[in-house]
Formats: C-alpha cells, structure tokens, sequence
C-alpha cells in the first residue's frame, strides 16, 4: 500500500512537471507565424503569448530577432509582474503620458525596478542591452547583485537563467525578442532554467475553501490543481501579488498569494474589539456611487449610476442569505453627496464599507481602493477587504488585474471603518462597457464582491464556510 501510494504521488509531481514545463498542448492562437515549434525559443515564447506577456505585429509575426527598445522591454516585464498599464504620467521627462509603456514605466519606478540617467530621462526608444536586462530582471525579482551590472550578470547565470557566460552581457550587447523571452520566463518559471533547483521552504496557510493552482501566475494560465481551506503549502518566490508553491500532495505551481496567511499569521485575528464573532454583530454598508442628477461616468450610452445601483441591489440579495446586516446608501436613483454617504456608514455603526463604480478614461480592467495613510488606523484591514475583493474580481470577470491601491478619497478618508471602493471595469472602453452592460456579468461582479467579502471575514475568524 505504501509503494503504491509512493507511485501515485510521483506521477502527480510528473504531470505537475509538465504542466509547468509548457510541454502539454497549447492552443493554435500561441503560436506565431515565424515561431514554429522547432524554434529554440518556442516554448518560452508560446509561454508568455497564453499570458499576454508579449504578442506579435498585427501580421501575426514575433520577430524574434528584432532588438528591444527599453520601453518594449519595460512592458514586457511589468505585464509578468502583474503590473497596472494604464497610460499616466511618469518621473520622466521623455516619457509621456501617451507612451505605450507609460504606465508599466511608472509602476516599476515606483519600485525601483527602473532607474533613468542622470539628465532625468529615461530614453525609451534606445536599444537595451543584456545587461540592463539583466539588472532589470534581478531587481524585479529581488536577486542579489551587490549593485552591480556584473553581479546582476552573475545572478542570471548562477540560476540558471541564462546559460551563457557573464562577458554576453556587456554594454555594447544588445538584447533581442527571442532572448528578453527567454530570461523572462525562466525568471517566472523555473522548469526553464537550465538549473532547475528552487528550495520550498516557508510555510503558509490557504485561506479560502477552493484555490486553483495555475501553470504561470495569471488566471489566463492553466489550471494543475487545486488546494483547500487551511491546506499548508510551501513558498518558493513571489512574481508579483502570485506565488510559486507545493502543495501537499507534491503538485507545484502558481496561486495568488492573497489567499494565503502570510508568513506571521499563525491564529486568525480577532473579529473586532468586542471579540465577538456572531455574523449577526456585523453590519456591511453597501454604497452604489453618484445617482440621480450624478450619472457619474458615462460611454456608449451607458450610465455608471445605473450600472453600480444594479451591481449593489444584486450585493444585497446575496447577502440577504446571511446573517450580516446589510444597509446601502441608496437603493434608487437619487443624487446622495459623499458626506451623506458617510454620515449614513458611521449612523449605522457600520463594520464594513463597500463602495462600488466604473472606471473611466480609455483604460481596461478593474481595480479596489482603500485609504492606505498610516495615521488612519484601518488601513491593515481596508487593504486586506481591497486584496480579496480584487483577487475574487479578477478572477471571475476574466478582466485586467488593476491591483489594490491608495486612494485618498472620501468615503474611504473619512469613514471610521475598513473601507474600500471597487472599480468595476471601464465604462469607456468598448470591451470593458459590454460586460457593465451585461445583466450576467453585473450579476458575476455582485458574486465576485460578496466572495471577497467572505473571505475578508474569515481572514477575521468569523465563521462563513457554509455562505459561500
């Protein structure tokens, strides 16, 4: 019995390897004219198409030979790590609001991933080389270097990253598409490398009833498996907000790492000062924003106030099944300032605060807010209620993960609970404005924001299994 049981645990960590490997069947759709399946980096690049890393000319060619400008290369690498590309303004001066790249420009600054030069530009259009490759990719995934472009060099090579010798990567090399692909996914994945050792060691808690475990840190990959609730898991890296683990049945690969305790959780915490852990002690404020004389956003003749009254009366019906108390700050089309929202959230002693809108402004995704200043003292628990709301949106609407961010806004400032607002999606842009039109996907958001919210409050120690 126990070499049988032996047996069948190998064969899953063999078919977790091949899943993780890429080398089961990919789509027609990740395969690019001039990439056929011979190519030395077909696999690699293939890996990055299912995960909309990179993607070919509108001819359908990668041009795999084509040196990276370091704009192209910026982009690819934020698009790995889960980045928001949402064109902004950044801290250069010869980057624009209207660059491409702007927006994954910006968030890696933001996280010292990218340094410009000394005249305070960043030089988008110029070819990079290997080895700003390198100290890119070492930064993003937090190799040691000794701050060195030789040791960020030396880091690659040592992990098998790159199988070549750190005199490839000078300043005269030039990096190309095939071979940015290539150091991307090993660093994503290690079944790439060509030393395929990583350490499983640190230990975490999965906290939600049912966690796909994916083949790249995206929910566009494939699904190997999956973990349940308090099912202990191992840590090997982070790529992002995802993280490669083992599970206890020996299958590797990705999982949002939002859905784990972290490494300091070892007991839930308490449910509120009170420790009383009754649902029914709990009040949840649901605030549907702008309405009546406030359309708020509007595209393509859509309403965002009609949009969100209908994604919040859809909450509440969810709700009604459980004991929380549910208030919202409106249930028809009238116009309520942000003050009377809050006034309305802090009258009705509320434990929770959700806030729900559009997005606009030629984006694509959805992304949750909270009220991240230190001096605020929810902000620990505003940020936990943003992460499962978002992880949970995300993942149910198939859209672009925005993230979880700050905003110093209102009804998230000036409330006296954990907070958050959720941006649906771009009421703007046509992709986005057809599910905010759809009766179904308003009815998948509802569920996505009630699932988060459950997962919020057993991170907090209530008891919520049997509601979901």
């Amino acid at each position: 019995m126990k070499k049988g049981l032996t047996l069948l645990l190998c064969i899953l960590v063999w078919i977790s390897t091949l899943a993780m490997d890429g080398s089961i069947a990919r789509a027609a759709s990740n395969v690019f004219k001039d990439i056929p399946s011979n190519h030395r980096a077909y696999k690699e690049i293939s890996y990055l198409a299912q995960g909309k890393i990179v993607s070919g000319d509108t001819k359908g060619y990668f041009k795999p030979k084509n040196n990276v400008t370091r704009a192209e290369f910026a982009a690819m690498l934020g698009r790995a790590l889960g980045f928001d590309g949402t064109k902004q303004k950044t801290s250069f001066r010869d980057v624009g609001a209207g660059n491409f790249a702007s927006g994954y420009i910006q968030q890696a600054t933001k996280q010292k991933i990218i340094s410009g030069y000394p005249d305070g530009t960043f030089r988008p259009n110029g070819l990079i080389t290997r080895g700003e490759v390198a100290t890119m990719i070492c930064r993003a995934f937090g190799y040691s270097t000794n701050n060195t472009s030789a040791g960020s060099a030396k880091a690659l090579v040592s992990l098998g990253i790159s199988s070549e010798t750190t005199a490839n990567f000078g300043t005269a090399s030039r990096a190309t598409r095939e071979a940015s692909a290539v150091f991307i996914v090993r660093a994503i994945n290690y079944t790439y490398r060509t030393k395929q050792h990583i350490s499983f060691s640190s230990q975490r808690i999965v906290k939600v009833d049912s966690l796909n475990i994916r083949t790249g840190p995206s929910t566009l990959y494939n699904k190997v498996g999956t973990l349940k609730n308090n099912e202990k898991v191992s840590l090997g890296y982070r790529v992002g907000s995802w993280a490669l683990i083992k599970g206890s049945s020996g299958v590797i690969g990705f999982v949002h790492e939002s859905y784990l305790s972290s490494s300091s959780e070892t007991v839930a915490p308490p449910a509120n000062n009170t420790g009383n852990t009754s649902l029914s002690s709990q009040t949840i404020v649901i605030d549907p924003g702008h309405g009546g004389t406030d359309p708020g956003a509007v595209g393509f003749g859509l309403k965002e106030k009609d949009v969100v009254l209908d994604t919040g009366k859809r909450l509440k019906s969810l709700f009604s099944k459980t004991p929380f108390n549910i208030k919202m700050t409106r249930e028809t089309d009238v116009f309520v300032t942000l003050q009377g929202r809050v006034a309305f959230a802090k009258n009705a002693k509320a434990n929770t605060f959700i806030s729900i809108h559009t997005n606009a402004g030629g984006g694509t995704g959805s992304e949750t807010y909270y009220y991240g200043k230190a001096a605020n003292p929810n902000v620990t628990a505003s940020m936990k209620l943003a992460q499962f709301i978002q992880a949970r949106l995300t993942s149910a609407l198939s859209t672009t993960n925005r993230g979880e961010k700050h905003g110093d806004l209102h009804v998230l400032r000036e409330n006296t609970m954990p907070a958050v607002l959720v941006e649906l999606a771009f009421i703007d842009t046509k992709a986005d404005n057809a599910k905010l039109a759809s009766p179904s996907y308003r009815q998948k958001a509802a569920q996505a924001i009630y699932y988060g919210t459950l997962d919020y409050y057993k991170y907090k120690g209530f008891n919520v299994a049997k509601y979901y």
